[in-house]
C-alpha cells in the first residue's frame, strides 16, 4: 500500500502548534541557547504560527542545537524535517511545520536582524519594515 499523505500535513497533525513551540523552547533552554525569542506569525504570515530565533555561541553549538531539535521533533512524530545550513553552522533554518526555527551564531544574527523585520504590524497598511512604531 502506498502512503500518499503529504509530509507537511503529517507535521501539522503530529503535535499542536503551542505544544511544538513549548517543546522547542525547552530544548533550546536545556541546551543553553541564548537570546531565544518567539514571534507570533498569526496575522503576519501564513508560513506558520510561530517563528523562533535563538543564538548559539559557536558554529559547533548551532549545529548541535539543530541536531538536538531534529531528534526531539522526530521523537514527537514529526517527519520529513530537514535543516538548511547545518553543515556551515552559521545560520540553520528548521521548518517544523507550524514553527519555523532560526539558529544563528551571534554576529550572523546581528547582521540579518530578523527580529526587526518581523516587528512590523502588518495589519496596519501604513506600517512598513522601515517605518518606526
Amino acid at each position: 500500500m502506498t502512503n500518499t499523505r503529504n509530509t507537511k500535513t503529517e507535521k501539522k497533525l503530529a503535535i499542536s502548534p503551542e505544544a511544538l513551540k513549548l517543546l522547542v523552547q525547552k530544548v533550546l533552554d536545556d541546551h543553553q541557547a541564548e537570546d531565544v525569542i518567539v514571534i507570533e506569525l498569526q496575522g503576519k504570515s501564513t508560513i506558520g504560527d510561530y517563528m523562533m530565533i535563538a543564538t548559539g555561541r559557536s558554529s559547533r553549538q548551532v549545529t548541535s542545537l539543530a541536531e538536538t531539535l531534529i531528534q526531539a521533533l522526530k521523537a514527537k512524530g514529526l517527519i520529513g524535517i530537514k535543516p538548511e545550513g547545518a553543515r556551515q553552522g552559521d545560520w540553520v533554518l528548521i521548518d517544523a511545520g507550524d514553527v519555523i526555527i532560526h539558529l544563528f551564531r551571534p554576529e550572523v544574527r546581528e547582521f540579518y536582524n530578523l527580529e526587526k523585520m518581523w516587528e512590523a504590524d502588518f495589519s496596519d497598511p501604513d506600517q512598513t519594515p522601515d517605518t518606526p512604531h
